[in-house]
């Protein structure tokens, strides 16, 4: 990912209340978490040069776009960036291909090849099938990709996503999930994500701000973030999940294995049959509250997932717990939510070692097909 630094100290004047946000970040994915009205929205505008109003400093690197102290104040337009909207707004009178290709003009400017980005793009965000397709033919799903295709194409130094997914129904957002992440793993472009969904930001973000009524009240990874006192019931509302990234490994009868983390230190989870091939990249899902804490190890059980783990923290909430406990060297922690007494009543301590209890019903997989179906 580019070195770049981003740099934001933003004082922009709302409806509610004024938004007063500083951060810096060299992270190839910073996420932006609040709920609905907490000032995002506002904050990315501020960074695209779209309100005219923020004061403050601004930088990618060495070079400012605002700094209101010293009069300076660079337009949209000059700040090589890649925007993409909650809905798209795609040209309507264009085809797929020359959606893709309206920043050629900046991206050649800037020393790249449109011709060979376009042809990569559109394979990364499988889009060959639809470059033909007039726009208005597209389904949201299909709207959005183009939508994500277009910034890339135009040769951003930052990509600024504002809550790109949100328009589409939950299944579909899941579904979509995994062409963000290949953007993010395959590209060089650092990006900049507002969302108010704790499993995106769990998929994709590195680094994690969370924002209150204008303010960053949280900061860190988004597991720190999520799991942070003053953050947990924005969180929660929607139920907190953790999220691994895993690698279909077998089929069984009405079953499938996933292995989570690599070498000596990858573990087996058994879920809910999928249909992705084996060997393919998924996320899976486990929400705090179906996983158990047993002191010992059981038997006898239908959950088929018994995971010995080692307790790294224990952080107290109203009238809840949040046990964070690690399954293996190379895989993400996994954070259970248990009634307050829970951690007492099992003698739990960080450093003790403790059994997780899994469902294979519990663990929801997104993404993990192959190809996208045309209508998605």
């Amino acid at each position: 990912m580019s070195a770049a630094t981003l740099t934001a100290d933003v004082r922009l004047a709302l409806d509610r209340f004024e938004l007063a946000a500083a951060f810096t970040t060299a992270a190839p994915v910073t996420g932006i978490f609040g709920p609905s009205g907490a000032g995002k929205t506002s904050l990315l505008e501020a960074i695209a040069g779209l309100r005219r109003g923020a004061r403050g400093r601004i930088a990618l690197g060495d070079d400012v776009w605002l700094d209101s102290d010293g009069g300076r104040f660079l337009p949209p337009e000059r700040r090589h960036l890649g925007y993409v909207p909650q809905d798209g707004l795609l040209f309507p009178h264009l085809d797929v291909r020359a959606n893709l290709l309206a920043g050629a003009r900046r991206a050649r400017r800037a020393g790249g090849d449109p011709a060979a980005t376009l042809a990569a793009v559109a394979a990364l965000l499988e889009l060959e099938p639809l470059l033909d397709r007039p726009t208005t033919a597209l389904s949201g799903g299909e709207r959005q990709r183009v939508a994500l295709g277009r910034a890339l194409c135009s040769g951003p130094r930052l990509l600024l996503l504002d809550e790109p997914l949100a328009s589409l129904d939950l299944p579909l957002r899941r579904r979509l999930l995994p062409f963000l992440r290949r953007v993010r793993e395959e590209l060089t472009v650092p990006m900049l994500l507002v969302s108010h969904d704790p499993i995106e930001v769990q998929a994709l973000c590195d680094d994690l701000l969370a924002l209150h009524a204008g303010r960053v009240v949280a900061r860190g990874t988004p597991r720190q973030v999520l799991t942070d006192p003053e953050v947990f019931p924005l969180a929660e509302r929607q139920g907190f999940e953790n999220v691994l990234p895993g690698r279909l490994a077998a089929h069984r009868d009405g079953t499938s294995e996933v292995r989570l983390g690599d070498g000596d230190g990858a573990v087996v989870l058994i879920t809910n049959r999928s249909d992705a091939a084996l060997g393919e990249e998924v996320l899976v899902g486990i929400p705090a509250s179906d996983v158990m804490i047993a002191s010992r190890r059981p038997s006898g059980l239908s959950a088929r997932n018994v995971l010995p783990a080692e307790v790294t923290s224990i952080r107290p909430l109203e009238r809840l717990a949040l046990v964070t406990a690690r399954i293996a060297g190379g895989v993400p922690p996994l954070t259970v939510e248990v009634t307050e007494a829970t951690p007492a009543e099992l003698g739990l301590d960080a450093g003790g070692r403790i059994y997780l209890v899994i469902k294979a019903t519990s663990c929801r997989l997104y993404g993990g097909a192959s190809r996208v179906t045309p209508t998605s």
